[in-house]
């Protein structure tokens, strides 16, 4: 496979659309309010607002420069305005009205004539006709001014440089107070027969579309919630992404409130997500697209009922790392989890409507461990089923009565999980998938831990499709703990190769994009090992990092791991060679450039023939190898063994360590050592606990510790192909003593 991290478009294919195109509006509020945007025809869109509070405002908002899409679809910042007229059909309700105080207000943030900074308040309602809620509205920016009432207060606005425009929507009893609204109330307002004219009306936009490949996409609402979903999956599209679609809901932008908490009252989700998900749906069985609907078990604190959370020992409520943190639902609380499963209904429900199968991921379900080790098992729901008994720590071993309480713990998470798999059911015949953070479920400092957060009610069938997630082992190149993992699980649920699928990613900030070479070399080797799928994770973190992916023809080096089969005397020839560009200035100056890191050995190996049934045997290999199109192995007669090589020094996490040999300052890697003959010191104590993979890498069975030395002792071969097409060898040549020539040639391997 392979990829490339975008950062802008060049050459790549590019179209035009028209300014303001409902598409690419976003929206923007404070919590816990919420609004979505979604586009309801080519030429018009629709904000769904639920309001709480009396100071809620939420912002419908153009910008200047695409900051969302990916860079090769984004569209050209275009900050002057004045050669544009906009116009629209405005309809609203359950907001403040055009022609209220605090009404519909067009805000152009950005610079005015000298480049000093500064805000223009555009009132909707002076560019209208119609009525408050039913109005035509129109804006040329050449001549467009601010203020409340015109052209008295008019503030004109000077539209050459400017960043953002939003217009502002509010509920009826908004007020400037951080105070609760008498009641939640839910609003609207749609733009219909948007036009823009004038010579600045047309921007360009990348068009760029990657080739269909092999990798899925997962995305979540609560990091794509501000977009439309039309935006969203263009970019999807275009990137090559086809097929199902991961699709976490969230834990922080579903939910409906009551008091500050969540509710079912009215329904188990608030009505700008329901609008954002029924479009999502509808436009990707369009586009020929499959929704797995991901839930987890994780909530957004501040709204969770109390009695809810699971807690320590000490009452201690689960909290994640999160800001604002999130916390994790009791699998014992009955309330949680009808709670849970009123959710997954809904949301399944709106896939069905759409015309999509019905497919449903339970994702990361866990009892919590608090960073010290203590596991949350301790709520009064818990404590009523099944008694935990005291654990100061999931780490370390455990005596009976702890890994009771583990197995107690797990098999409630597993009941729990196959209720709301259940409760889906009742909505349609549905695929179930299970999403498993292994570092936390198979954390080799805590064995136990899989009693209570792997637990054997998972084993296969209880789930359709088993789902692997492991990115803090990826994006630590920790390449032997995901190889591990992914087999201890199905070791331990007993889901076929076939019926588990893995999440690669992901990238939490920008700055570490670099870590996307990692994630999509782990995706690719789950691919190798047969998975049924595997998914980037996510979809807006592609989008912001630029990832491009693509699959390539699979790169076998065709190669025999087999021995030269002629022993090799002291006459065979060996010459490293180097690729050295010299220049000689005029004044007889040099300058030497050295284009291989390493030499590259070639052999000639005609000495070792010694007798016609050496003719034949060399004939023999040479046609099994076809030339030169298979290498071998060839044991160097001068150079074949190292001791105590210099390998690695750890650093508490790295477990995998490449074999080399080195001379002098110059390092050489060793990839095919002779079986049986690797040995391992730290810091100069001899250890068997590692084994050896392809490739020469030595994988110890746990990470040596920061600052320790890795050496290791081998002997090893060279790879190596014949050098020519032909090989010639005759008895007259032989019967004179001459010895033919056999060209070989050392293959780099890594």
């Amino acid at each position: 496979m392979g990829h490339w991290l975008c950062a802008e478009r060049r050459h790549q294919a590019a179209g035009t659309i028209s300014r303001f195109d409902p598409r690419f509006w976003t929206v923007n509020f404070p919590r816990p309010m919420m609004a979505a945007v979604t586009t309801t025809a080519p030429d018009a869109l629709r904000v769904d607002c639920a309001f709480y509070r009396q100071d809620d405002l939420a912002g419908l908002i153009w910008e200047a420069e695409d900051r969302h899409d990916h860079p090769l679809l984004k569209y050209e910042t275009a900050r002057d305005f004045r050669d544009c007229r906009l116009s629209f059909r405005w309809r609203s309700g359950g907001v403040r009205a055009l022609d209220a105080v605090n009404g519909p207000v067009l805000t152009i943030e950005g610079r005015d004539a000298a480049g000093n900074a500064r805000s223009w308040y555009v009132r909707l309602w002076n560019y209208a006709t119609g009525s408050p809620e039913d109005a035509l509205v129109s804006i040329d920016f050449a001549s467009v001014s601010g203020g409340w009432s015109l052209p008295g207060e008019a503030d004109p606005v000077w539209a050459g440089d400017i960043d953002r425009l939003f217009v502002s929507l509010v509920p009826p009893g908004y007020s400037a107070t951080d105070a609760p609204l008498a009641a939640p109330g839910e609003g609207w307002a749609e733009l219909s027969a948007i036009r823009c004219d004038g010579p600045g009306a047309v921007i360009a936009i990348g068009e760029a579309i990657v080739p269909e490949h092999g990798v899925g996409i997962a995305g979540g609402y609560d990091d794509s919630y501000n977009l439309t979903p039309a935006r969203l999956l263009r970019n999807a599209l275009h990137l090559g992404y086809r097929g199902r679609i991961v699709h976490y809901v969230g834990m922080s932008h579903y939910f409906r409130l009551d008091g500050g908490k969540v509710s079912l009252g009215g329904g188990a989700l608030n009505a700008p997500c329901v609008a954002w998900h029924r479009d999502f749906a509808g436009r990707a069985r369009e586009l020929g697209y499959d929704i797995i609907w991901s839930l987890s078990y994780e909530l957004l604190d501040a709204h969770c009922p109390e009695e809810w959370k699971q807690r320590a020992a000490d009452g201690a409520p689960a909290l994640t790392g999160w800001s604002p943190p999130s916390t994790l639902l009791s699998p014992t609380h009955e309330g949680a989890m009808a709670y849970l499963q009123a959710v997954a209904k809904a949301f399944v429900a709106i896939g069905v409507a759409a015309g999509l199968p019905a497919r449903f991921q339970v994702g990361e379900p866990w009892w919590w461990i608090m960073p010290d080790g203590r596991p949350c098992l301790y709520d009064a729901s818990a404590v009523a089923a099944f008694a935990p008994a005291p654990i100061a720590s999931i780490k370390g071993g455990k005596s009976a009565l702890e890994i009771a309480t583990l197995d107690a713990a797990g098999a409630a998470l597993a009941a729990s999980t196959a209720a709301l798999c259940a409760a889906v059911r009742e909505v349609a015949a549905c695929e179930t998938y299970l999403l498993a953070y292994l570092p936390t479920v198979l954390d080799a400092g805590a064995p136990e831990a899989k009693r209570t957060n792997l637990p054997v009610g998972w084993a296969f069938p209880a789930f359709d499709v088993l789902q692997l997630e492991d990115y803090d082992w990826v994006t630590a190149g920790d390449t032997a703990s995901s190889r591990d993992g992914a087999r201890a699980a199905g070791e331990r649920l007993g889901y076929p190769v076939g019926r588990q699928e893995y999440l690669a990613g992901f990238v939490l900030n920008g700055e570490d994009s670099a870590q996307w070479r990692l994630i999509d070399a782990a995706a690719d080797t789950a691919r190798r090992r047969g998975v049924r799928r595997a998914y980037f994770w996510a979809l807006p973190q592609v989008m912001r990092d630029g990832l491009v992916h693509w699959d390539e023809e699979e790169d076998v080096t065709a190669f025999d791991d087999v021995l030269f089969p002629l022993a090799l005397g002291r006459e065979a020839e060996v010459a490293p060679e180097f690729s050295t560009t010299i220049v000689t200035s005029a004044g007889g100056r040099e300058t030497r450039n050295v284009a291989w890191e390493e030499a590259r050995t070639r052999y000639d190996v005609g000495p070792g023939v010694r007798s016609e049934a050496d003719i034949r045997v060399l004939l023999d290999f040479f046609r099994a190898r076809s030339g030169p199109a298979r290498g071998f192995r060839l044991r160097d007669p001068f150079d074949a063994e190292a001791s105590d090589e210099a390998i690695g020094t750890g650093d508490g996490v790295a477990r995998r360590f490449a074999l080399a040999k080195h001379y002098g300052a110059a390092t050489r890697r060793i990839t095919r050592p002779v079986a049986g003959s690797v040995s391992v010191k730290l810091d100069g104590v001899a250890t068997a606990a590692f084994s050896l993979e392809e490739g020469g890498m030595v994988v110890l069975d746990s990470a040596p510790e920061a600052g320790a030395a890795v050496t290791a002792s081998f002997a090893f071969d060279v790879p190596v192909r014949f050098g020519e097409d032909r090989l010639t060898v005759t008895r007259a040549t032989f019967l004179a003593g001459a010895a033919p020539s056999v060209p070989l040639v050392e293959i780099r391997e890594a």
